[in-house]
């Protein structure tokens, strides 16, 4: 039985990652999670430089998941490239770095300098702010997503994976520009903007006002999403957004995914991915279904 995927040349032994942010640099999961079973693991976000993050309170609960407003704090790529890259290169996965940036001249840079790493893939987070168009962010904006696409990719050692925004009219737009500007794959979706109110403290439950929403309450509209935009452009997609179940990363995979990541399920149950893997073998086995590639887009 072959679970197998292949992302942008990058041979996955199974279809299994996490979601950026959802689980450190691996390193924090490590003890819970044999990570060498995992297809690949993603990182945290990583910029040129350390972020500090935004202010407390940054996180609150929600019906059926979470909201967060972390801001995309990290320590920064030096860090990262001493620390956490070689703690990674001991596990038989593969290593998808999640980048982020403030301007295209911070996303470049830090492409640049990871080209020279041994890591197997590059995911660009567009829902950054683009400073010079004031803090819009530039997966949300064709003309701006294709163009840091292409900007990426002129310096990018490694397949470069594109993480769409879904806090936009039109999913498949954002997809084909990104298509346009020569990506190598496509991931998503990242979190959708939501608010809550703390009504004892007559307050914003979190501290930035606005928080991405994820959890098991969005996944119905994750999966439109991934069937519209593999319907929408020839490049393979990395599928999330309310994974917690072998079934809900078969429902992804089957309208077109090649790949899923795990996200917020992981804080409820550090297993996730482990039972998500286990599960879509014994579909398999149960279904005689010999190779997972049967199942990739077998809804349209």
């Amino acid at each position: 039985m072959n679970m197998s995927v292949n992302i942008a040349g990058v041979e996955l032994k199974n279809p299994v990652t996490v979601a950026s942010g959802t689980f450190g640099s691996g390193m924090e999961y490590g003890e819970y999670v044999d990570l060498n079973r995992l297809g690949a693991v993603t990182t945290k976000g990583v910029a040129n430089i350390p972020w500090p993050g935004n202010p407390t309170p940054r996180i609150a609960e929600t019906y059926g998941g979470m909201m967060n407003a972390i801001g995309l704090q990290n320590p920064g790529l030096d860090t990262f490239v001493k620390r956490d890259i070689p703690f990674l290169k001991q596990y038989d996965t593969k290593i998808i770095v999640n980048v982020c940036g403030k301007s295209e001249a911070d996303y470049v840079d830090a492409v640049e300098k990871l080209g020279e790493q041994p890591v197997d893939l590059l995911e660009i987070n567009i829902s950054c702010p683009n400073v010079k168009e004031g803090g819009i962010a530039f997966g949300q904006v064709p003309a701006s997503a294709e163009a840091i696409t292409k900007a990426v990719k002129k310096v990018a050692k490694q397949p470069v994976i594109m993480k769409l925004s879904p806090n936009v009219t039109d999913i498949t737009e954002m997809a084909k520009a990104v298509e346009a500007g020569g990506a190598d794959a496509v991931s998503l979706i990242n979190t959708l903007t939501g608010m809550k109110i703390d009504v004892n403290r007559r307050t914003f439950a979190v501290a930035n006002k606005t928080a991405g929403v994820s959890g098991p309450a969005i996944h119905p509209i994750a999966v439109r999403m991934v069937y519209q935009v593999a319907n929408a452009i020839n490049l393979p997609i990395i599928g999330m957004g309310g994974i917690r179940t072998a079934e809900d990363a078969l429902e992804m995979i089957m309208v077109g995914a090649s790949a899923v990541a795990v996200g917020t399920a992981n804080f409820n149950d550090p297993y996730t991915t482990i039972k998500v893997i286990d599960g879509i073998r014994e579909y398999m086995e149960k279904n005689n279904v010999a190779d997972i590639k049967e199942l990739i887009g077998c809804v349209r």
